[in-house]
């Protein structure tokens, strides 16, 4: 009865969705190739380019390196496009597309590695190895991302064990500028400065990967306090050696502001009999989480109701048998909004596990006051991890992920900037930092504080490509040399 209830709310909340905002729909594939108004998924900086390029075979992408060292152009690289700052275009230059150069080239089940081009998606890589009980390592809680694009950002996810990518890397085969392609292994100069390099230092070829076994977990999910959160994550979370993965959220409602939140936490189960748990599961709930997500965007009930629905439904959840492979290939319906008016964006800010708590209170009283439209936060945990040039986790941190929407209009993007870079503030004053393949609202001065060895990235950029032929908006917001 509950759940016939639960269905009858989200029907009406579709209908009134429907009626608050009349979307009009594009085809993502088709407005890609719009060379007069090429974008990213943020759909906010749209440019006329040269041309894109399917990057099928080696042969291709060597052939449009040299048209663009022939005529001068630039080139930017492009995965699935989830950086939202103009990382994978620039205007009149060439974009490399490359998510048909995905073909998965060697795998070694006892040594427990994967060699991919990097046009594969972490899905075409789950696929692949889990008949053999393995899995990815570290990811992004999607799994629709290339893992040339994830390389390109350090990404970072659930995995309380593994830390970034970047420790998961053995090697890749890299396309510079100059034609030459190169084998760059884990002690070699530019293996820190490629991967969280946002393809500025050449194309990706392939990549070798360090997999692990799959496992079954057991999903704990419990509600707490925000203030309590650092001491439990520290007691309950991180010295139990059973916990193997964790996320958590906090309410983005009007009625409980930056203080209600829910934990889940993935604990190895006593029983690793996991042949009836294997099958890899597809998205679940898309279209409910849809509706209420597009409800919460037009309404402060929506996101009341969304918040006790999503705590309700992991709460559910309670003692539920999963894989590791399954725990990694999670919904990602909020990353397909498009909308002729607004937009979806992500930002993420990493704090120190210690200072959660007064962190949540100086941005509570940043934001109560403000008329921003934030709409979700999930919270990782990240290991200290300073191997990349442009690392982020200067220490262990609580990294927060916050859904935000807001319009195209000139005055809704001015607000957004001055809000972002006022949260930034906020976290540098807690010794945070914030991730970098978002809208470039930051300043340099904010950059450099944030990335301390961002001068010594710049000059690697310098020395690897001196006629910067890759190039994107991200280099030329925060280029220092």
């Amino acid at each position: 009865m509950k759940r016939k209830w639960i269905w009858m709310v989200l029907l009406l909340v579709y209908t009134a969705t429907l009626i608050a905002s009349i979307t009009i729909r594009t085809d993502q594939t088709q407005q890609k190739q719009r060379l007069d108004a090429f974008t990213d998924v943020s759909h906010l900086m749209p440019v006329k380019i040269k041309k894109v390029v399917q990057g099928k075979e080696e042969e291709t992408l060597k052939a449009v390196l040299a048209e663009a060292r022939e005529k001068q152009l630039p080139i930017s690289i492009a995965g699935k496009q989830h950086s939202m700052g103009g990382h994978t275009y620039y205007e009149n230059g060439i974009v490399l597309d490359m998510t048909e150069f995905r073909r998965i080239l060697a795998f070694d089940k006892q040594k427990k590695t994967i060699r991919v081009q990097s046009g594969v998606t972490w899905d075409d890589i789950q696929k692949y190895v889990n008949p053999h009980g393995l899995a990815v390592k570290v990811m992004q809680s999607q799994n629709i991302f290339t893992v040339g694009g994830s390389l390109s950002v350090n990404a970072h996810g659930r995995d309380i064990r593994y830390g970034s990518l970047i420790d998961t890397v053995r090697s890749f085969r890299l396309l510079k500028a100059d034609g030459e392609i190169i084998t760059v292994k884990r002690d070699d100069d530019l293996f820190t400065a490629v991967i969280g390099g946002y393809g500025l230092f050449g194309v990706i070829l392939d990549v070798e990967l360090s997999l692990t076994e799959d496992e079954l977990y057991k999903m704990e999910t419990t509600s707490l306090d925000y203030r309590e959160y650092s001491e439990y994550f520290q007691q309950h979370v991180k010295e139990n050696q059973q916990v193997r993965m964790h996320l958590a959220r906090i309410s983005t409602a009007k009625e409980h502001f930056l203080k209600d939140m829910y934990v889940t936490n993935y604990t190895l189960s006593s029983k690793q009999d996991i042949t009836a748990h294997r099958e890899l599961k597809e998205d679940q709930l898309v279209m409910p989480l849809k509706m209420m997500l597009g409800f919460s965007r037009r309404f402060d009930m929506g996101k009341d109701l969304l918040w006790n629905l999503q705590k309700h439904y992991f709460q559910k959840q309670n003692d539920q048998l999963i894989t590791r492979n399954n725990v990694m290939r999670s919904d990602s319906a909020f990353l397909e909004y498009e909308n002729e008016t607004d937009t979806d964006v992500l930002q993420e800010y990493f704090v120190p596990v210690h200072a959660f708590g007064a962190y949540i209170d100086d941005m509570r009283e940043l934001l109560q006051h403000e008329d921003l439209n934030l709409m979700n936060i999930t919270i990782r945990y990240v290991q200290k991890n300073e191997k990349a040039d442009l690392s982020y986790a200067k220490q262990d941190m609580f990294a927060l992920v916050l859904l935000m929407n807001y319009g195209f209009e000139k005055d809704e993007k001015a607000k957004a900037e001055r809000l972002i870079r006022q949260m930034t503030d906020v976290t540098l004053r807690h010794h945070g930092s914030y991730y970098l393949p978002y809208m470039p609202y930051q300043t340099k001065e904010q950059m450099k504080k944030a990335y301390p060895k961002v001068d010594l990235f710049f000059q690697k950029k310098k020395q690897t490509d001196p006629d910067d032929r890759f190039i994107n908006y991200f280099y030329e917001r925060y280029n220092t040399q």
